[in-house]
C-alpha cells in the first residue's frame, strides 16, 4: 500500500542543509495500523506529510498503491489526496462559521458530488460518528471530542483507503480521547489503513507496529504492545509523563 525507498526531505535553513528525513525505507501494507513516535524534531510530522502527499521528498521513491507519486504535479497530487487519503489533525481544522454537517460536506462540494448525494452521505457519516443530533451545531458549540469526530467524518466522507492522524487525541481529555481511539480502531477493523503520529504510549500500544524516529531516520521498529526500551528515547515530555 505505502512503500518508501530511501526517502529524504531536506530544507535549506540559513544556507545550511537540514535533513528532516534521512533515508527512510518502510512498507505499510493495506489494513495495517502503524504508529510513529519520536522526540521533538525527529521528523514525525514531516514523514506523515510526505505519506499524505502534502509534502514532496527531496529525493527517493514513494509508491502508493503501486504508483510512484513523488514526481506528480500539484493537480495530480490533489487527485491522489482526494481519492486515497484522509487526514485528521490535533487542532481539527474545522471552518468556524460552518455547521458540523457543512464541514463534513466540504470535500464533497470540492469533488462536485451532486447535492442530493452529498446530503445523503453527510447524514450517514454523522450517524456513523454519533453526531446526527449535532449536525447543525458550529464548532464553537461542540466539545473537543465532538469536534474531532466531525474532523474524522470529514476525512472519511470521500471513502479513502488510508487515514493519517497527527496527534488525534492531543487536545482531548482522557475520556474523549478514548472515544476517538475506539472509533479509529473500528475503522481499522473494517480494513482502513491507519497511520498515527503520537507521543502518547497508550495510543501507540493500540497499533500493530510502532516506528520510532530519531534524527530523521527510523531508529527502531517494535510491536505496539511492546514499547520497552522505547520510552526512554523519547524523554519525559514526549512519553506523556
Amino acid at each position: 500500500m505505502i512503500r518508501l525507498e530511501d526517502v529524504w526531505r531536506t530544507y535549506l535553513v540559513g544556507g545550511v542543509e537540514l535533513h528532516a528525513l534521512a533515508g527512510i525505507d518502510e512498507h505499510v501494507t493495506a489494513g495495517e495500523h502503524v504508529a510513529i513516535m519520536g522526540p521533538s524534531g525527529s521528523g514525525k510530522s514531516t514523514l506523515l506529510n510526505v505519506i499524505g502527499c502534502l509534502d514532496r521528498p527531496t529525493r527517493g521513491s514513494y509508491l502508493l498503491d503501486g504508483r510512484e507519486v513523488s514526481g506528480l504535479d500539484e493537480t495530480e497530487l490533489s487527485l491522489v489526496r482526494r481519492e486515497t487519503i484522509g487526514c485528521i489533525f490535533q487542532s481539527y481544522h474545522l471552518v468556524p462559521r460552518l455547521s458540523a454537517a457543512q464541514n463534513v460536506e466540504l470535500p464533497l462540494v470540492f469533488a462536485a458530488v451532486p447535492r442530493p448525494e452529498r446530503r445523503r452521505r453527510v447524514a450517514e457519516m454523522l450517524e456513523t460518528v454519533g453526531l446526527s443530533d449535532r449536525s447543525g451545531h458550529r464548532p464553537s458549540q461542540l466539545s473537543g471530542g465532538q469536534r474531532q469526530r466531525v474532523a474524522i467524518a470529514r476525512a472519511m466522507i470521500l471513502r479513502p483507503r488510508v487515514l493519517l492522524a497527527d496527534e488525534p487525541t492531543g487536545n482531548l481529555d482522557r475520556q474523549a480521547g478514548q472515544e476517538i481511539l475506539e472509533h479509529l480502531k473500528r475503522l481499522n477493523d473494517e480494513g482502513l489503513t491507519l497511520v498515527v503520529v503520537t507521543h502518547d504510549p497508550d495510543v501507540a500500544r493500540r497499533a500493530g507496529r510502532v516506528l520510532v524516529l530519531e534524527d530523521g531516520r527510523i531508529a527502531r521498529r517494535v510491536r505496539g504492545r511492546d514499547l520497552s526500551g522505547v520510552l526512554e528515547l523519547l524523554g519525559p515530555s514526549e512519553a506523556g509523563a
